[in-house]
Order: C-alpha cells, then sequence, then structure tokens
C-alpha cells in the first residue's frame, strides 16, 4: 500500500484507516446569523425536529445534553480522543470556501492547526458548490444580509435563492486558495500519500476549470516540496470524474437516492418541481447491499460506508429516512467493507459520520442508543489489527 511508505502510516503500522466526515457546523458564524437567526447552528435544526411517521426517532439528542460548540478547541480536544479510542482513523473536515474574498465554518480546522496537541488525523473534502435555501425547511433572513469587507461582495439573492455563490476566478484566486491550505498540508497530522496532500473536490461541475486548477495546485504542491497532491472525488454514474487520482463512493448518496435509474430520478425531478414532493424512505439493508456489490467490483476506488441517514430535522417532510437500522445491522455490514478494504490494501474507507446530527448520520454517543455505533466500530477495527 503506497500510503504506508510515510507519515502515518509508517508511524502506527496500520490497516485501512476509517476517516469520517467531519462537520463544522457548531459554531456561531457571522453568514449564519444573518441568514437563519442569531445563534443558527445545526443543533438549532436538531433540537426542533419531529417525528413524521410512527417508529420515526426524533428529535435525536446527544448524550448527557453534549450540545457543544466547535469554537472552543478543546471540544475538537475531546472528539479526537473519543475518536481513536473506538477505532476512528482521522477526521475529514468539509471545506466551505467560495471564493478567494469569502469562506465559512473554518474555525474548528484552524483551532486543530493552532493546537498541535490534538492528535488526529485529518484532510479536506472541499463542498465546491453554491449555497441555496433549498437545503433547509428554514427561512433565510433574507433582508438582514449585508456584504462586509472581511467576507467579500457576497449577498443574497431573494429571486434566485443564492445565499452564498461558488466563483473559482482566475489562477491568483487559485493561488489565495492554495496560499490557505499550506500551512494545513504541512503540517505532520495531514493524511498524505507518497509524501502528496489528499484533498477531495466535492464536486466536478466545471471540469475544464478544475482540471486546470488542479495541474497549478500540483505544481505549487512541488515548489513547496511535496510529491504533487492526491486528488479523489465522488464517483458519479451520471457525469465525467476522470483525471483524478482516485474515486470514492459517498454514502448513503450513492448507492441510496443517487443509485435508483434515470426513470425513478427524473419522476422525483418532477415532483420536486411541481412541489409536491414527499418523504424518501430507504432500506438500511439496501443501500449497505449495494455498498458491498460497489465494493466488490470496483477495486480501484475507495469506499464509503454510513452510519444512518436521516435529513428530516433539515428538510422536514420532504427529507430522507433510512429505516430499519440498528447497530447489530451496522457493525456487519461496516465489517464486510472494512475486511475488503484492508484486504486489497485501501488507506482509507470513508464514513458517513462523525456528526451530522442534522442528517441523522452521527457515530458520537446519543441518549437512544449511548456508544453503541462507536463500540460497534472499536470491534470491527479490533479483529483486524
Amino acid at each position: 500500500m503506497a500510503g504506508r511508505k510515510n507519515g502515518y502510516w509508517r508511524q502506527h503500522n496500520m490497516k485501512t484507516k476509517i476517516i469520517a466526515m467531519y462537520l463544522p457546523q457548531y459554531h456561531e458564524t457571522e453568514e449564519n446569523n444573518r441568514w437563519w437567526g442569531k445563534g443558527f447552528t445545526d443543533w438549532v435544526s436538531t433540537k426542533n425536529a419531529e417525528p413524521l411517521f410512527p417508529g420515526h426517532l426524533q428529535p435525536r439528542a446527544p448524550l448527557d445534553e453534549n450540545y457543544y460548540d466547535l469554537s472552543n478547541p478543546d471540544v475538537l480536544k475531546a472528539h479526537a480522543k473519543l475518536a481513536k479510542e473506538y477505532g476512528i482513523g482521522g477526521f475529514c473536515f468539509y471545506h466551505y470556501w467560495f471564493s478567494s474574498t469569502f469562506r465559512t465554518l473554518t474555525k474548528p480546522a484552524e483551532n486543530l492547526l493552532e493546537n498541535p496537541e490534538i492528535d488526529i488525523p485529518f484532510m479536506f473534502a472541499w463542498d465546491n458548490s453554491s449555497w441555496i435555501r433549498t437545503w433547509s425547511k428554514y427561512k433565510t433572513n433574507a433582508n438582514a444580509w449585508s456584504p462586509k469587507k472581511d467576507i467579500g461582495e457576497q449577498r443574497t439573492d431573494e429571486e434566485s435563492g443564492i445565499l452564498a455563490k461558488l466563483e473559482y476566478g482566475t489562477q491568483t484566486d487559485w493561488k489565495t486558495h492554495f496560499n490557505y491550505l499550506l500551512p494545513f498540508f504541512r503540517d505532520k497530522r495531514y493524511l498524505k500519500i507518497d509524501r502528496a496532500p489528499v484533498f477531495i473536490f466535492w464536486n466536478n461541475f466545471q471540469k475544464e476549470v478544475l482540471t486546470e486548477m488542479r495541474q497549478a495546485w500540483t505544481e505549487w504542491a512541488r515548489a513547496a516540496g511535496f510529491s504533487g497532491m492526491y486528488f479523489i472525488t465522488r464517483d458519479d454514474p451520471y457525469k465525467d470524474v476522470t483525471g483524478y487520482q482516485a474515486l470514492f463512493n459517498y454514502e448513503p448518496q450513492f448507492s441510496g437516492w443517487l443509485n435508483v435509474g434515470l426513470l425513478r430520478r427524473g419522476i422525483g425531478r418532477l415532483k420536486y418541481l411541481a412541489g409536491k414532493e414527499g418523504l424518501h424512505k430507504y432500506s438500511y439493508d439496501k443501500v449497505w447491499g449495494k455498498i458491498l456489490k460497489y465494493a466488490a467490483t470496483h477495486r480501484d476506488s475507495y469506499y464509503g460506508g454510513f452510519v444512518n441517514y436521516d435529513d428530516t430535522p433539515r428538510r422536514g417532510n420532504t427529507g430522507k429516512v433510512v429505516i430499519n437500522v440498528s447497530a447489530e445491522k451496522f457493525e456487519k455490514y461496516l465489517g464486510e467493507l472494512y475486511r475488503i478494504s484492508c484486504e486489497r490494501e485501501k488507506e482509507f474507507l470513508f464514513l458517513t459520520a462523525w456528526n451530522e446530527w442534522g442528517e441523522g448520520a452521527f457515530l458520537e454517543p446519543d441518549k437512544a442508543y449511548g456508544y453503541a455505533y462507536l463500540e460497534a466500530v472499536r470491534r470491527v477495527t479490533d479483529e483486524k489489527q
């Protein structure tokens, strides 16, 4: 396995690292205050969730009322300690960069960089898309938004619904972005393969621009002393995803609502446009079955698994819910995917998620199941050590 030649691989002599996706949306930001109201974080969605059908477990609540604030570096330090104790090999932070003058939700990763004693490998997944109102059932406080110099000329467009517009810009803007990331890449905890920092592009829209950007970043990384960059993007049967060092299947999206066929996707789109979109339910066993089938037939990709999924706290009765979930099933399916990953000497297995409370995808202990899902991960990884 190429990645074991250096860095954390050599130091810890580990097999496949389970990389948990990490959401930074748990600290107050000026943008969220203006868009959604003072003090908004994903905890607001989580606390206000409602059950929508018999047996629907909502709202979910963290164990011991641990509604933490990620602006406090001690919180991330505790997360890192807990994650390592239960077999998680690293965090993949969602990275929100909209232009060279506007980024948001950066505080947790910056806290990590500034506190070298926080012992957890990490990497970034750039959610390179615009933000629009439709992600949330909450209405924006659109008229309250005004641009400020420290965050650029971002405005809420009430007609288009755009809250923050993604603008790749020119090579000068790409260099600004790269220079922001460079201190993270140089950190010994940042995950690398053959001395190349690992970085995920969430979307592959505007393929020609992204191809040029990746080439430029690779040159700048070499000039900074790395062997290059190791770029990953999500696999997508409907888009051209060539040109990256690797693909991964983000779950449960890839094997759930994305992998349903063109006809069903078309019908769903028509219902959405007609305002008649309802609640979507998916079988935990069927989604995991597709995940394992993908792993069996795709030797070159990184694999993705998931804990659970329920985004009704954010989307209400138009959300997606995975049903018939249990910690026992999770352990069984994750164990099989982890076994395949180790046998094929995969550096990473991506897991949704550490703390996506607004989407019901979290490993953190909660009032309903305690540490059951974390204990499942530890048993899976202990068997392979």
